[in-house]
């Protein structure tokens, strides 16, 4: 007699795809509309102002008189200015120097506020001399500040460096050492929260040295706030750099920025209203674009909202 065996099927669970910390943070990122928005508005403007004179080759130098404060037309799309020189083109041009000094800048800021604020909350030592450092910092009113530095030091840099090297130099490291406070206090409050938890007691048990427990396990979770921080930054340098040309304390007139075409765009306000138009909404677009960006950045580094 023969007995036919039963084989019971055991269902297989579909298989969970591993996803990393930054695989969860971008995936959260991409449910933030404004925050997808603002990277494609920032993409176009990146690309327009590093691209785009490779394929509009107009030199943004070029002075045809009788061309001056032409109207937007097809030989000149965003018309021209006073001296007869391309809008389009001195808008790419203004652009890339614009938000070369927002970039270098932020990162000033970034890199001073974060060694600050890593070395204030983890020793305690230094904790109250630095953010009593930090604090005076805070205190002393940043444009009349920014006016007076570059009024004093500007013809010294370029006489050393040149007209250009000199006064980006300067713009640059002004600009960052005057805006590292806020990412310094961040960063001290996120210390001093990681540095009591048991990973951190486990690496001390260990004899991790305090460099490498600064480095290898306290940095990396402070991460996530720098990286909004600079986002912010960034807006706020270029904001600041607008702010400096357009007083007439920043580059040269041959050296555009978007915020040197607004100084030189003003006088003609009522004859070309374009020479103001374009430079004032490409900032407003890439300020804009990064604060949607810091939002969504925020939001998506946050535990709470991605275990939604």
């Amino acid at each position: 007699m023969t007995t036919a065996s039963s084989v019971v099927e055991v269902p297989t669970l579909p298989e969970r795809k591993y996803r990393s910390l930054w695989g969860d943070v971008w995936l959260q990122f991409r449910k933030h509309r404004l925050a997808m928005l603002g990277v494609g508005i920032l993409a176009i403007l990146v690309l327009g102002v590093t691209v785009g004179p490779l394929i509009y080759t107009v030199d943004a130098k070029y002075i045809d008189v009788t061309a001056a404060n032409a109207q937007p037309s097809r030989e000149h799309p965003f018309g021209t200015d006073n001296l007869g020189r391309d809008t389009l083109a001195r808008s790419m041009a203004g652009g890339r120097i614009s938000l070369s000094v927002g970039i270098t800048a932020m990162l000033i800021a970034i890199f001073f506020g974060t060694v600050t604020g890593l070395l204030a909350g983890y020793y305690p030592r230094l904790d109250s001399p630095l953010m009593r450092i930090t604090d005076m910092f805070l205190a002393l009113p940043q444009l009349p500040l920014l006016l007076v530095t570059i009024f004093l030091l500007r013809e010294t840099l370029r006489a050393a460096f040149g007209p250009e090297a000199g006064i980006f130099m300067l713009i640059v490291f002004v600009i960052g050492i005057l805006n590292w406070m806020p990412t310094a206090r961040v960063v001290r409050a996120e210390v001093l929260s990681i540095k009591e938890q048991e990973f951190i007691l486990a690496a001390k048990s260990i004899g991790t040295r305090n460099y490498r427990i600064l480095i290898r396990h306290i940095f990396p979770n402070v991460l996530s706030p720098i990286l909004v921080s600079a986002t912010l930054g960034l807006a706020g340098a270029i904001i600041n750099e607008s702010a400096l040309s357009f007083l007439g304390l920043g580059f040269p007139s041959d050296f555009p920025t978007w915020g040197r075409l607004l100084y030189d765009g003003k006088d003609f306000l009522t004859l070309t209203p374009s020479l103001v138009f374009w430079p004032g909404l490409f900032i407003s677009l890439t300020v804009l674009s990064v604060n949607f960006i810091g939002d969504g950045l925020r939001d998506a580094l946050d535990p709470r909202l991605r275990g939604r």
